[in-house]
């Protein structure tokens, strides 16, 4: 197969040949790897594409072959399950596809020859921040290897992206958008629905009683001067680790208490956005903990009215929502994200109960192992089956075939996340999300939170993208010559 760059791939390549390491941005679908392998395919020396799953190793060097056939050196996959001296040998082709583990772990031990690698990609480039194997990699890599990180989603953290640019080495920028007229032809039209659900009555009586003893127990920690943050996930989880580095006369009671909060959050956010089951079933894990909090929690008399009202509510009414988006799409390739495994568990028990086929497809546990895994992706794409029901390692880092639609069953905060998960549809044709959200709840919080983010992403990319190119047009000062990097921190 010959390589056939579209027109914004081509002006990408050449930007990448002319300016150094690049970090490409682009809307998934639009051809991030293509880019990778021309590059490949032009360089003379070794090339390394790492990315970060085995099945997504494999399906790189698969595409390697397929679209660049037969190459002078070779081509390998190169996991852990190779012996050191296999993967030693492996290593002398020309193009290697692999995980960041095992090239960490092999720069380390002096099997991967580092010295004579002249380009990295590395693929998901928003994970080389703090100590995943990518900083440590590039960190390793000569100053002239080429490095192109590829993404179709690095974050709206400014911050977070310097440090990814500042960890690849990154001194260029290629950034498209689903608006840049260069790529807008090969944008799919994709359908974009929220769904709104309001919670009525034993649901709504269980909420307040949830949210009363959050507050109450939010007052006991106020009372031992801890403020507690109530309304950002993110910032009350942080809080676990400024108490357990404070010096209080009553540490342990402090912390005891935070425990019970947790509990409490994590029961009303069951509540306002999966249902019944999920709340039930996490109350029975409380009861059997040895935990002090746990137990507490799950004797209190709030928590036993709870249950009293659970026990005469019908399902959340998310779930009625869910089948009438099933009913119009039967017989479609879907994707339902769930954010909870025993939700999991139960929109898939519902499904067949109402004459759909679906799997569920989850991460590595006792009941669901790596083989239940490629089993239930081998049969999604073959067709035997049309609906997966998935947690968050449907996102990233698998190979998983294009569907119809995608649904949310609830909305998350991270704008990455959720570009990851829609972009499961529309790559070669028209496609849909539906996001399901319960008004008045953290579900709407999260579902603008995730917007607000996406947006606050494009703009930041778009401010890096246009000083590159003002940077890239400045004559040269004859009294200083500045080095990429340091060009780079003086607008980051």
């Amino acid at each position: 197969m010959k390589l056939q760059p579209r027109e914004y791939q081509e002006k990408i390549i050449q930007s990448i040949k002319e300016n150094g390491n690049t970090l490409v941005v682009l809307p998934t679908g639009l051809g991030k790897t293509l880019i990778a392998l021309a590059m490949m395919e032009k360089t003379p020396g070794k090339c390394l594409f790492l990315t970060p799953t085995k099945p997504l190793a494999r399906q790189h060097s698969n595409t390697v072959k397929e679209v660049l056939g037969a190459i002078d050196g070779g081509s390998a996959l190169v996991t852990g399950e190779n012996t050191p001296k296999k993967r030693a040998a492996l290593y002398k082709n020309h193009i290697i596809s692999s995980t960041p583990q095992t090239i960490r772990n092999d720069m380390k031990k002096g099997i991967f020859p580092s010295d004579e690698t002249s380009l990295v990609v590395f693929d998901e480039a928003h994970r080389a921040v703090g100590d995943y194997a990518y900083v440590r990699i590039a960190d390793g890599l000569s100053e002239t290897t080429k490095i192109i990180g590829l993404t179709a989603s690095p974050g709206g953290d400014r911050a977070k992206i310097k440090k990814v640019l500042d960890n690849l080495r990154i001194t260029n920028i290629e950034v498209r958008t689903n608006s840049d007229p260069d790529v807008t032809p090969y944008i799919k039209k994709m359908k974009q629905e929220w769904i709104p659900v309001s919670l009525t009555g034993p649901y709504l009586e269980a909420k307040d009683i949830l949210a009363s003893y959050a507050k109450k127990q939010a007052t006991l920690l106020k009372n031992m001067g801890i403020r507690p943050c109530l309304s950002s996930k993110k910032a009350f989880l942080e809080l676990r680790s400024r108490i357990m580095r404070i010096k209080h006369p009553m540490k342990y009671r402090v912390i005891y208490l935070y425990s019970c909060l947790l509990h409490i959050l994590h029961l009303q956010e069951l509540l306002e956005t999966q249902g019944k089951i999920p709340v039930v079933k996490y109350l029975e894990k409380l009861r059997t903990s040895d935990s002090k909090s746990a137990t507490a929690v799950s004797k209190s008399t709030e928590i036993s009215r709870v249950l009293s009202l659970l026990e005469k509510a019908s399902e959340h009414p998310k779930m009625g929502k869910l089948f009438s988006i099933m009913d119009k799409l039967r017989g479609k390739k879907l994707i339902i994200f769930v954010q909870y495994r025993d939700q999991i568990e139960e929109i898939t028990a519902e499904m067949d109960r109402q004459g759909f086929s679906a799997r569920p497809f989850m991460g590595k546990r006792k009941n669901f192992n790596k083989r239940m895994q490629e089993e239930t992706m081998d049969s999604f794409r073959k067709g035997e089956f049309d609906t997966l029901v998935a947690s968050s390692i449907g996102e990233e880092g698998l190979d998983i075939p294009e569907v119809d639609a995608v649904v949310f069953y609830e909305p998350i905060p991270s704008e990455i996340r959720s570009i990851q998960r829609r972009g499961r549809a529309g790559r070669m044709k028209e496609g849909a999300v539906y996001v399901l959200m319960t008004r008045k709840t953290r579900d709407e919080y999260y579902y603008w939170a995730s917007r607000k983010r996406e947006k606050k992403m494009n703009e930041v990319l778009l401010s890096f993208r246009d000083k590159f190119r003002m940077q890239s047009t400045k004559p040269p000062n004859p009294q200083k010559k500045e080095t990429g990097q340091n060009t780079l921190n003086k607008f980051l």
